[in-house]
């Protein structure tokens, strides 16, 4: 690799050239008060169907939504970082991630996580402070079964996640994403 092809793909984390401490450490919060959930970012599931309606705020990175119009966030290196708003008796679809570990840490609210592969089914129901790590290669989705909003911390384990997937059988499977 040349050196000026290296100066580019510099580790997100390293300090800018010229920065000072402070700039470099601010460049690095992401304050809940500098961002807005993001409703848009799975609407062609919610246009869909009502009950996919549910957003995002975006911390590290741009997550698996394919959002990667947003500037507003601290770089990702090695894993994104988001919060999403699921609405009383909105659902998360069954989706894969074929390359990436996805965490779920319910931070607020009653979430039934369901888990597939090859035939097997598993589920459980988190709640408050409840996390699980689901693997590459697992369908997940998620519901919320309380009567209030639920909250969900999800991280994924890459900088830019491979685009999920949906079932072969699912409606979703069919709509082609902008």
């Amino acid at each position: 690799m040349s050196d000026a092809n290296q100066a580019t793909q510099r580790p997100s984390w390293e300090r800018p050239e010229g920065a000072s401490f402070a700039q470099w450490m601010e460049s690095r919060v992401a304050s809940f008060a500098s961002r807005r959930y993001d409703w848009n970012a799975l609407k062609f599931q919610a246009d869909f169907d009502p009950k996919y309606g549910r957003a995002q705020m975006r911390y590290v990175g741009t997550g698996g939504t394919g959002v990667a119009g947003d500037m507003n966030t601290v770089p990702a290196e090695h894993f994104t970082f988001s919060t999403m708003i699921i609405p009383a008796g909105h659902e998360g679809p069954m989706h894969l991630h074929t390359d990436v570990e996805e965490v779920f840490f319910v931070m607020r609210g009653k979430v039934k996580i369901m888990c597939e592969k090859d035939g097997e089914y598993w589920e459980m129901i988190a709640g408050d402070r409840d996390l699980i790590s689901i693997p590459p290669g697992v369908y997940r989705g998620e519901v919320n079964i309380g009567e209030e909003d639920a909250l969900m911390c999800v991280m994924l384990g890459s900088c830019k996640p491979i685009t999920p997937t949906y079932p072969p059988e699912h409606p979703l499977a069919k709509i082609k994403r902008d």
